[in-house]
C-alpha cells in the first residue's frame, strides 16, 4: 500500500511540474510577445532619437528604452541577434514613436530610415550665399561650411582649379537635395560637387573637349551668363555678345563680376565701383575673370558651348527680364537713353 502511495504522489508531483512548466512557458511567452509589442500604438508623435556611429546593440537599446520606445532592452539586443541584424544598425537622427514595435524600429534601423531634410539652391548663387542658406535651414553652420570649401575633394574637374579660398566658386551645383538630418558640411559640399561632376561628365564633357575648353574656362564664362540672364531664351544671346567681345579684345564689363570683386550684392553698379582694382573687375581687366563669380545651371553652361551666332557687341536691360542687344556703341547708347 505504501509504495502505490508514493508512486502516486510521485505522479501527482510529476503532473503539476509539467502543468506549471506549461503555465510558466506560456507566461513568459506572453511576456516576450508583450516585449516585442508598441509601448503606445497611439501615440504616433515623432520622437527625434540620435544613434552615434560605433554604437553597439545594447548602446542602441539604451538608447530607445531612455526614450521610453522599448520595454525590454534585454529583449531587443536578442531580437536583433537572432534576426542576424547585430551588426546591422546604422547610426544617424531618427523620428521614431511609441506607436512602433519592435520589429518596425529594427525595420528602420537595419535600412537607415534616418530624418532627412530637403534644400534648393537656386542658379546664380555664390558660395557665400549658398553657406547662409544652409545655414539657415538647419543644414550645418556657416562657419563649419567656411572650413570645409578648403577641403580636399577628389574630382578630375578640379585639376585645373588654382588652390585658394574660392576655388570651389562655380562647382557646387544648383539643384534640390535631399539629406540626412546631422550630415556634416563636408558631406553637403562633397555631395554637391559630386552633382556637378555627374552633370559635366554625362552632358557637357564631351563638347567641351571637342572645342578645346577646359571645365575652368566654361564653368566662369557660364557664371557670367547666369548673373546676366535674366529668361532663358536669352542665355545662348548672351552668351553670344560675351564670346564677341573676347574675341575681339574688348572688356566685357559684367557689372555683376564688380560686385563679386567688392563681396556685395546691390541692383545697381555705381561709378564708384567701377573704379575699385580688383582682377574681377572687368570694367579695368580684360579677358574672363580669375575664375567663376556663381553656380551657373545647366543651361547657362550649354549657352556657352552653343552660343547663338551674331554679331551685337552690347546689351541694355530694358525690364520684364529682356534685354535689348546693340551692333554698334551709337547704337548701345540710344538703347540706354530710350530705356533709362
Amino acid at each position: 500500500m505504501s509504495e502505490v502511495r508514493v508512486v502516486s504522489e510521485k505522479r501527482i508531483i510529476a503532473v503539476v511540474l509539467v502543468l506549471a512548466a506549461f503555465i510558466l512557458a506560456g507566461l513568459g511567452w506572453q511576456q516576450l510577445q508583450w516585449s516585442l509589442e508598441a509601448v503606445d500604438r497611439q501615440d504616433k508623435e515623432p520622437i527625434e532619437v540620435v544613434i552615434p556611429p560605433a554604437a553597439s546593440t545594447s548602446d542602441v537599446a539604451e538608447i530607445l528604452k531612455g526614450h521610453d520606445l522599448i520595454r525590454d532592452k534585454s529583449v531587443f539586443v536578442i531580437y536583433c541577434r537572432l534576426r542576424g541584424v547585430d551588426q546591422k544598425l546604422k547610426a544617424g537622427t531618427y523620428g521614431f514613436s511609441k506607436s512602433q514595435s519592435v520589429q518596425d524600429l529594427v525595420d528602420d534601423l537595419v535600412k537607415g530610415r534616418v530624418i532627412t531634410q530637403v534644400f534648393t539652391v537656386p542658379e546664380g548663387y555664390d558660395l557665400a550665399q549658398i553657406g547662409q542658406l544652409l545655414a539657415e535651414k538647419g543644414i550645418c553652420g556657416y562657419d563649419e561650411y567656411k572650413q570645409a570649401l578648403t577641403g580636399e575633394y577628389n574630382y578630375s574637374f578640379m585639376k585645373d582649379i588654382q588652390a585658394r579660398d574660392n576655388r570651389l566658386e562655380g562647382f557646387l551645383f544648383p539643384d534640390t537635395y535631399q539629406v540626412p538630418r546631422g550630415i556634416t558640411a563636408r558631406e553637403v559640399v562633397d555631395m554637391m560637387l559630386a552633382r556637378f561632376d555627374q552633370v559635366w561628365k554625362t552632358r557637357f564633357e564631351s563638347s567641351a573637349r571637342q572645342q578645346g575648353r577646359t571645365v575652368y574656362e566654361v564653368v566662369t564664362l557660364a557664371s557670367l551668363v547666369e548673373k546676366e540672364a535674366k529668361i532663358d531664351e536669352e542665355r545662348p544671346i548672351i552668351a553670344g555678345v560675351l564670346e564677341n567681345r573676347l574675341r575681339k579684345g574688348m572688356l566685357l564689363q559684367v557689372d555683376a563680376t564688380v560686385l563679386y570683386g567688392l563681396g556685395q550684392h546691390k541692383q545697381q553698379v555705381t561709378y564708384e565701383d567701377l573704379k575699385v582694382d580688383s582682377p574681377y573687375n572687368t570694367y579695368r581687366y580684360p579677358g574672363l575673370p580669375p575664375g567663376p563669380i556663381a553656380s551657373p545651371g545647366a543651361a547657362s553652361i550649354e549657352a556657352v558651348l552653343n552660343p547663338a551666332r551674331h554679331d551685337y557687341y552690347y546689351y541694355v536691360y530694358v525690364g520684364d527680364g529682356r534685354h535689348y542687344f546693340s551692333r554698334t556703341y551709337e547704337e548701345h547708347l540710344q538703347a540706354k537713353n530710350s530705356h533709362r
